[in-house]
């Protein structure tokens, strides 16, 4: 199975190492290798096929899109180019792994879900904490019925990195590129979490945040920001929970805080990114004492993967963010070989793509918006 990567910049870097780590966390046999590199400046990819021994760098995405020894094409790009890019590589007959948001709207991303199941080929999204072990405990629990009913939740993603106002900006921050905003970047994975753990999105209320109307450009000059830096959204699912929805770049102190509780008839569970080993549970079906018998359990997620995962480097070991993503690949590729539905699939990914699309209108429409597909 042969790989070509579009983009080399933190993701791009982040898949060739979960790529490169599957044999080592997994015991089921896939024989894969990068063959390909691109990026838009061309030493770029002649520094990253040095570096990281991969045979064949390029500036054209097409030399790898229309590479017949090419399998899979892995989209590391920025956003407002992911619909042509995918595109082209499913009519050119290619499994697709793609970097979240799908696209910039609905009715691309609708469309490429679309265009994948009529040509046969496995396409995946980008949803790395799915594959986290307290992520999947978590679904285990929740499908389970061992917290009931869901009632609410909350749920925030939070970083400190739009605080500096003289750092230039990123691709990211920039709308005409990233397509939206802070909602985009990690509102997608605040969105699909929710979505994945409790159900259907029935209607959102969203108003965004731009803290910092003028800072540095990407070029170095003034520039006026055109993109959300925080978006805050309260919301209800088809199943009557309610909950927000936090999201922003602009938290001091923040690292990679990506914190959510999920609150049930028969109980509750919590997880916090910057503690990754545990999830915490509250099982509210234990009688309550005088002195008291119920409370929060930390759960030792760590390294606990069903087969063929958990065999290295050993089920007490701790993890981090890095193995969500190796978790992530390996399920995709997998996919792949065995001919079986990946998921968080295409389908999914244009699910996301249509409750940030709600939010979005009603930040503008000032009102609720229904998610209607």
């Amino acid at each position: 199975m042969k790989i070509g990567i579009l983009g080399f910049g933190s993701m791009g870097k982040t898949h060739l190492y979960s790529i490169k780590n599957i044999p080592f966390f997994f015991s089921e046999k896939i024989d894969l290798e990068v063959v390909a590199v691109c990026t838009k400046n061309i030493e770029n990819a002649r520094k990253a096929s040095d570096q990281f021994n991969i045979p064949f760098f390029t500036d054209n995405e097409d030399d790898i899109i229309y590479n017949d020894e090419i399998d899979v094409v892995d989209i590391c790009t920025p956003n407002i180019y992911h619909y042509n890019t995918v595109k082209k590589a499913i009519l050119a007959g290619k499994h697709v792994y793609c970097e979240k948001p799908l696209a910039v709207t609905y009715e691309e991303a609708k469309e490429l879900a679309a265009l994948a199941k009529e040509k046969g080929v496995i396409c995946g999204i980008v949803f790395n904490n799915r594959f986290l072990s307290p992520i999947l405990k978590a679904k285990e629990l929740v499908d389970s019925d061992k917290i009931g009913r869901v009632l609410s939740f909350s749920i925030k993603y939070l970083h400190s990195s739009a605080l500096d106002t003289v750092k230039k900006a990123g691709w990211k921050q920039d709308k005409d590129i990233c397509g939206g905003g802070v909602l985009f970047d990690l509102g997608s994975h605040a969105v699909d979490l929710i979505y994945y753990l409790c159900g259907e999105f029935d209607s959102v209320l969203g108003k965004s945040q731009i803290a910092y109307p003028v800072r540095t450009g990407v070029d170095g000059s003034v520039w006026q920001t055109n993109a959300d830096e925080a978006f805050y959204m309260l919301a209800t699912l088809k199943n009557g929970a309610h909950g927000t929805i936090e999201v922003s770049k602009i938290t001091t102190g923040a690292n990679d805080d990506l914190r959510f509780e999920i609150h049930g008839e028969k109980g509750s569970i919590a997880f916090d990114l910057m503690q990754p080993n545990f999830l915490e549970y509250y099982d509210a079906t234990l009688p309550d004492g005088t002195l008291g018998t119920r409370g929060y359990t930390k759960i030792e997620c760590v390294n606990r993967y069903p087969a063929p995962g958990g065999i290295f480097p050993g089920v007490k070991a701790p993890i981090g963010w890095l193995r969500g993503h190796v978790g992530s690949y390996f399920e995709f590729l997998s996919a792949i070989k065995n001919k079986k539905r990946f998921s968080p699939s295409f389908d999914e990914g244009a699910y996301v793509q249509k409750v940030l699309e709600a939010a979005y209108s009603s930040n503008k429409s000032g009102v609720w918006e229904r998610v209607q597909l």
